[in-house]
């Protein structure tokens, strides 16, 4: 007899003890039973990196009916493999990874550990979303990000996604939120991404900074024009980055083999 009670497998890249995964697990309880996996640290930036020099391992942190939580030595794609292959005893009806202490909108969906772990889930078919706000403080209020999280996961238990595509919602740092739009990827990118500074021996270090540049800003339906219009925003991605309108002009290349 199967089993009627969702089951939701939660992860992100900030930390299990993160409180963006904290408050997401409390605003998803009401959906189904809950499993989190998520890395002991932050692992941020992390896009799909796996672990295969060395083994990892979990841990079980607590345990009631409703939710189970353990924590993960390795990356967010670590968290979601384990879970599917070793932890869990059936596959999940969702995957929610965040929710992320800021933004992934635009290019950043290429480098985020957040996503990365949403990306997974969609390889193994599990509908999946990444959601991130657009706050970096570890005390950000997430009560806005947790409503909307909330209703767009209800409706994907309800519907289901297709093959190949998953989520990405980013909830901007305003309250009341506006509103939620349905976007395509902003086309963009950091630029002056580090600033130079020594350590104590003197020697040059660099840190990873930037400033986000969008080359496009006359474009309304993107996602970084909603979230500066105080709008959350929602992103269907793909895994196949085929380019198929490209595929045909490609074939017609005369590209020697000599």
């Amino acid at each position: 007899m199967m089993n009627s009670t969702p089951l939701i497998l939660v992860t992100n890249d900030d930390g299990v003890g993160a409180k963006g995964i904290n408050e997401l697990i409390a605003c998803l309880k009401e959906l189904g039973k809950i499993v989190v996996i998520a890395p002991d640290g932050p692992r941020s930036g992390m896009s799909s990196a796996i672990t295969s020099a060395i083994p990892i391992k979990y841990k079980l942190i607590d345990k009631t009916e409703a939710v189970e939580i353990y924590s993960c030595t390795g990356t967010p794609v670590d968290c979601v493999k384990l879970a599917i292959n070793e932890v869990l005893d059936r596959k999940p009806d969702l995957l929610v990874s965040g929710i992320n202490h800021g933004t992934n909108m635009a290019i950043c969906v290429n480098y985020s550990g957040t996503m990365g772990a949403a990306i997974e889930g969609c390889i193994f078919d599990v509908p999946s979303i990444g959601v991130s706000l657009s706050d970096h403080r570890s005390d950000a209020d997430f009560s806005e990000s947790c409503k909307i999280a909330r209703s767009v996961a209800k409706k994907v238990l309800e519907t289901g996604l297709p093959h190949g595509i998953f989520l990405n919602l980013n909830i901007p740092k305003v309250y009341p939120v506006k509103g939620l739009k349905v976007c395509k990827q902003a086309d963009g990118r950091w630029t002056n991404e580090y600033m130079k500074s020594q350590n104590p021996s003197g020697e040059d270090v660099f840190w990873l900074t930037g400033a986000f540049v969008d080359f496009n800003t006359e474009d309304k339906e993107t996602d970084n024009h909603a979230l500066l219009a105080g709008y959350a925003s929602l992103v269907p991605c793909k895994i196949d980055v085929t380019d198929y309108a490209f595929l045909n002009k490609l074939k017609d290349w005369e590209i020697t083999t000599d």
